[in-house]
């Protein structure tokens, strides 16, 4: 695979060296456990997979190179690059601007903008409408296009779908930037609507079924179908693609369950399924699917507690966190910084969006084994910076540097 040029700054020593010798002992990825740092009285387990993904390495490598070969130049970001606070401000000191934040919200007006001016994609993607107006003012949008490869195999397979005749029913989360995007690009080939979760899928199930009334759909569904939509005729042939964050047992389970409504409904066969329903099931994100089996695989070690590293509006880290709290108590946390002590760490709840002070989040009897992974927009060094902190409160830890060694 590829390699980029990330900044330094982003990268850890030790990390560097556990995943290089995972990557040497596991070169088929097939080994999902995690790797001991054993400190003495501190036992971290690192999981298999975690950090950068692809898209996250390639959208930094593009717009800091934009940066260095573009002095003097106006250079936006059309919204947040990833979900990460430290990458997003670090691409602020360097002097771009945002036009949007994370839902959308204009923060600087466009008519600002010339033909002269650079705007850069952000790793999400954006919609078509977004592009056309950024285009008519001259501006070239291929250029500087961070996109995700696999944003874009999402949309590859929406458009493929809809070539013969299936609607889209996108599995994301109706705000955030990369399902505006995929909505978008499928809803210009197909009929379109979002469903976020099973529950929404399983109301959307009653409208293919005709248990409710199509009127009733417009209402439900509002804000999340495409233009035209016809609850009577486009639910009638549907294909499932997803926001490539959420949960990949989720987008399964919705897929499966959609594919098991119209079978049951149309009196179809196994064998007989695309006569209703496209096997989309090659749109899943290789990185999301290792991240989450990864924290599967962690979880199967007797630990104290978890600690999930990561920008906090970010959808695949909150779903490593949403796995981790299902086994023991978690702590989504952005930085080193939110750990004040060994008594205290202030850290975040997804569910309620609010961050939380909790105290005595050490007391265990040594050795504290303690389960660690972030998302895919968190650099490595946030991750090394949380190690160091948590084996600053003991005093006979074994030091960072005997560690890298030991991996070396």
């Amino acid at each position: 695979m590829k390699t980029f040029n990330v900044p330094i700054i982003y990268r850890s020593p030790l990390i560097t060296a556990v995943k290089q010798k995972r990557k040497q002992q596991d070169k088929m990825k097939k080994d999902f456990t995690p790797t001991l740092l054993d400190f003495g009285p501190l036992q971290i387990y690192l999981a298999r997979h975690f950090g950068f993904c692809y898209g996250v390495e390639n959208a930094i490598e593009i717009s800091f190179r934009t940066i260095d070969e573009n002095p003097g130049k106006k250079i936006f970001l059309l919204s947040e690059m990833i979900h990460n606070p430290q990458v997003n401000e670090d691409l602020r000191e360097r002097g771009i601007q945002f036009l949007q934040d994370t839902y959308g919200k204009q923060l600087i007006p466009f008519d600002v903008l010339t033909a002269d001016d650079i705007v850069i994609i952000p790793a999400f993607g954006t919609t078509l409408e977004m592009e056309k107006q950024l285009n008519e003012i001259g501006i070239q949008t291929q250029k500087y296009n961070t996109t995700c490869p696999f944003v874009e195999k999402v949309w590859n397979r929406s458009a493929q779908i809809a070539k013969n005749n299936y609607t889209i029913v996108v599995h994301g989360k109706p705000k955030h930037e990369e399902t505006r995007a995929t909505f978008s690009h499928a809803a210009a080939g197909a009929p379109t609507v979002i469903v976020n979760d099973m529950k929404e899928a399983e109301q959307l199930a009653r409208y293919i079924t005709g248990e409710k009334p199509a009127g009733e759909f417009y209402k439900e569904f509002k804000g999340q179908f495409s233009v035209g939509f016809d609850a009577t005729r486009d639910l009638q042939r549907i294909g499932v693609v997803n926001q490539t964050t959420m949960l990949a047992s989720d987008t399964q389970a919705i897929a499966d369950f959609l594919k098991q409504t119209m079978l049951k409904h149309y009196k179809l066969t196994e064998a007989d399924a695309e006569e209703r329903f496209a096997d989309t099931r090659d749109t899943l994100c290789y990185a999301t699917y290792e991240n989450q089996a990864a924290v599967a695989g962690m979880l199967n070690t007797d630990a104290n507690l978890a600690i999930v590293v990561g920008g906090y509006n970010s959808s695949n880290t909150s779903h490593l966190v949403e796995l981790c709290e299902e086994k023991l108590p978690t702590y989504f946390i952005n930085s080193e910084k939110k750990i004040f002590s060994e008594k205290e760490i202030l850290h975040y709840d997804f569910h309620h969006k609010q961050e939380l002070l909790s105290t005595n989040f050490l007391s265990f009897n040594q050795p504290i084994k303690i389960l660690i992974s972030s998302g895919a927009s968190c650099p490595d060094a946030l991750v090394e910076g949380v190690i160091k902190k948590l084996i600053s409160f003991y005093p006979g830890s074994k030091a960072l540097e005997k560690m890298i060694e030991q991996f070396v």
